[in-house]
């Protein structure tokens, strides 16, 4: 494990979430789609691993490919891919920090300031997550390990819906000041031009 001095107080596992189907990406793996001639959660990997004590990969399929990287491959423990909740879950339930923070793997150009903006911010909340001017963005979030039963509880009740279980859990957004183009996502083919 490569410990990082980071400008939070405490050890924070920092999770890229590339478990989807990739629906929207014509059902490719979006992690490993090409943008500037390099996967896309290697982008990530690279902004988020000086932010964070460890840095883990939440994935479904293609694992080994994942695992070049040379961080740990964690899946989700729920079938059928029931979305961006399912790999929070798997990781709130194994870590062994009591913070852990999430990005997904189609935001190649986060802040560098993400983590410790999200810790500075959280007040006595158990959740928060990323917002822009522009909008929410959710899966941007840093959640403490405790939330892992409340979860795994709106899951079984086939609840989806990340922003409702995020604010059900006392959480709150925090605002990242013009910086729309940092948080932009590729969802999409044409995303990636």
């Amino acid at each position: 494990m490569k410990i990082v001095s980071s400008p939070h107080p405490v050890a924070i596992t920092g999770v890229i979430l590339a478990g989807g189907r990739g629906s929207r990406m014509g059902g490719e793996d979006k992690g490993l789609i090409l943008w500037q001639n390099t996967p896309l959660y290697q982008h990530v990997l690279q902004r988020l691993q000086p932010q964070v004590t460890t840095v883990w990969i939440n994935a479904n399929r293609n694992i080994e490919v994942y695992q070049q990287s040379g961080v740990p491959v964690i899946k989700d423990t729920l079938a059928d891919f029931p979305g961006p909740l399912a790999g929070m879950l798997a990781a709130l339930q194994q870590a062994e920090t009591e913070w852990v923070v999430f990005t997904s793997c189609d935001t190649p150009c986060l802040p560098d300031n993400l983590v410790q903006h999200l810790w500075q911010q959280k007040n006595e909340a158990l959740a928060v997550w990323a917002r822009t001017e522009e909008r929410d963005h959710p899966t941007l979030a840093l959640l403490h390990r405790s939330l892992a039963d409340s979860l795994q509880s709106y899951l079984a009740r086939g609840d989806r819906k990340l922003m409702l279980f995020l604010t059900q859990a006392g959480g709150h957004s925090v605002l990242f000041m013009q910086s729309a183009e940092k948080f932009r996502n590729f969802n999409c083919p044409e995303d990636l031009l």
